[in-house]
């Protein structure tokens, strides 16, 4: 009993703690933000622009332009450029997220950043991931509680969705948004393979801010540490320790970790293996 008392005393002042932390980080960063988008704000044109304007263009009248051939003016269509993200990878797995390789975006509207999260929790591929998890999880008996006969890998199946659904929705839409940091994975395309490896397995660590610069992945870390901590609301009891709480907050970790460096490689991998982006 008085153990019960201590570990609820114990998340409530780490929750109090957490709640001040994104506070005050949402505050500076909201000023920080507006001083970035007063001294970004571009200066109008020189008075003398539309005189020179004018001058180029009458003169450029005046003269004939010389024949082009038609095929030096034709550009490179995106099949040509190089590999591509596509949005789903081996045509089931979502990728929305990813982007292509020196690709610049504007920055997301926190709507947007929710868009994703929903995308990634209940597309239709995520019921069929989820089952297949199901399946590996009972049959190597990873919940020795559920198996209470019949509904077992029901039970495994429901847990894996809600895990999966509060993983993205914190990772990927809350955290973001908060602290304002880019929710996409942006490819890097170039160099050789240990350095893209090394690369997208450190996204869980760096991002981008929505003004562009480099920041510590807050969403990440933290997102995935408080949907390990949600997850304890519709788990046993014994389930809920800080031991298993840890270890599924890392496994989530080295997950994610592992879907960048997959989601680096897919492009040189759907070119060159299943030749999808050959003209025929």
């Amino acid at each position: 009993m008085l153990f019960a008392i201590w570990r609820s005393s114990s998340l409530t002042a780490i929750g109090a703690a957490t709640l001040y932390v994104v506070l005050f980080a949402t505050v500076r960063l909201n000023a920080q933000q507006i001083v970035a988008e007063v001294s970004s704000s571009e200066l109008p044109d020189a008075p003398g622009f539309t005189l020179q304007q004018s001058t180029q263009s009458s003169s450029s009248s005046q003269t004939t332009p010389a024949p082009t051939d038609a095929k030096a003016t034709q550009t490179a269509k995106p099949d040509e450029e190089g590999p591509h993200q596509t949005k789903r990878i081996l045509g089931i797995m979502p990728n929305f997220s990813a982007v292509s390789a020196d690709t610049k975006l504007p920055p997301q509207k926190p709507k947007e950043k929710f868009i994703i999260a929903a995308k990634n929790s209940f597309d239709y591929s995520s019921f069929l991931i989820a089952g297949i998890q199901s399946g590996i999880n009972m049959a190597t008996n990873s919940y020795p509680d559920f198996d209470d006969g019949g509904t077992t890998y029901f039970r495994y199946y429901y847990h894996t969705l809600l895990d999966t659904a509060d993983s993205n929705f914190m990772v990927s839409g809350l955290f973001p948004v908060i602290f304002r940091q880019d929710n996409r994975f942006y490819t890097l395309g170039h160099g050789r393979p240990a350095k893209r490896a090394l690369y997208a397995a450190s996204r869980v660590l760096i991002t981008r801010t929505d003004a562009g610069n480099k920041a510590f992945n807050v969403s990440e870390i933290m997102g995935t540490g408080a949907a390990a901590g949600v997850s304890t609301l519709y788990y046993p009891d014994q389930y809920f320790t800080w031991t298993k709480v840890g270890q599924k907050w890392l496994t989530s970790v080295i997950i994610d970790s592992a879907n960048f460096t997959v989601k680096e490689s897919w492009p040189d991998m759907n070119r060159k293996v299943f030749d999808r982006h050959k003209q025929p």
